[in-house]
């Protein structure tokens, strides 16, 4: 009898702890669930994003045949009256002053919803007005070990990874492409992004699209500042061959 009651003891306790095992399985199967959504949150995996206009924004606008109502360009060309640094810079109330039309609120407006706003506005003075916008300072940094580290200005809406990494020549040799971080400013907060772009899997949580604002930092492999002191140390002979040398 004894026994028996032993057995049905033991056995109910191995379902118990089945039960909890599983219920444990599936919450960390819910967090994993929640990180990923976070996570596609943040690299902004969304086909309908646009930039919006921020604080300190530099803004060009053009008006077809309208010269005196354009501040930074000639329609469609504005490389010369940027150099000169014609545009209108968003106020700390998110204004800019229009001609003709005096202080028009812009903040948080994306470049379609600018153009709307001001292609209604000219409306009363004008035919038809053929309105053109563009933000003069969206920019991207890459810094570290990159071949030719810039701050690169971006036209496009969507602007990958890789592609950016492309422009500033490559990786240097250095570079720790494990612990590659984008640093992403949202609202108040500055988030980091950890990308190792050595693995095979989930290519397009790699190759994510970056954003006017954010840096891109490719930190050194530990063992750069080693190989720097064996070469000033042995100048005759390469880093590695000397650190060879030394670890015989």
């Amino acid at each position: 009898m004894r026994s028996s009651i032993l057995l049905i003891g033991a056995l109910v306790y191995t379902i118990f702890c089945c039960c909890c095992a599983t219920q444990n399985m599936f919450t960390e199967q819910d967090k994993i669930s929640a990180q990923y959504s976070n996570y596609r949150k943040m690299v902004h995996l969304d086909s309908t994003y646009q930039y919006t206009i921020r604080k300190d924004d530099k803004i060009s606008i053009s008006v077809w045949e309208q010269d005196e109502l354009s501040v930074g360009s000639s329609y469609g060309i504005y490389n010369s009256n940027e150099v000169y640094g014609k545009w209108l810079m968003v106020d700390a109330e998110g204004k800019i002053e229009v001609p003709k039309l005096g202080s028009i609120v812009v903040l948080h407006f994306t470049v379609p919803e600018l153009k709307k706003v001001l292609r209604d506005s000219f409306s009363s003075i004008l035919v038809n007005p053929i309105v053109d916008v563009k933000i003069l300072n969206k920019e991207i940094s890459l810094l570290g070990e990159f071949r030719d580290p810039a701050t690169i200005t971006v036209d496009k809406e969507k602007n990958y990874l890789l592609d950016l990494v492309a422009q500033v020549g490559g990786f240097e040799f250095y570079a720790n492409l494990k612990q590659i971080k984008v640093l992403r400013q949202v609202g108040p907060h500055t988030h980091v992004i950890d990308i190792d772009l050595t693995t095979k899997d989930f290519y397009a949580s790699k190759n994510i699209l970056l954003y006017p604002g954010d840096v891109v930092i490719a930190p050194s492999k530990k063992y750069k500042d080693f190989d720097r002191r064996i070469s000033n140390i042995i100048p005759f002979t390469s880093a590695v061959t000397a650190a060879a040398i030394l670890l015989k």
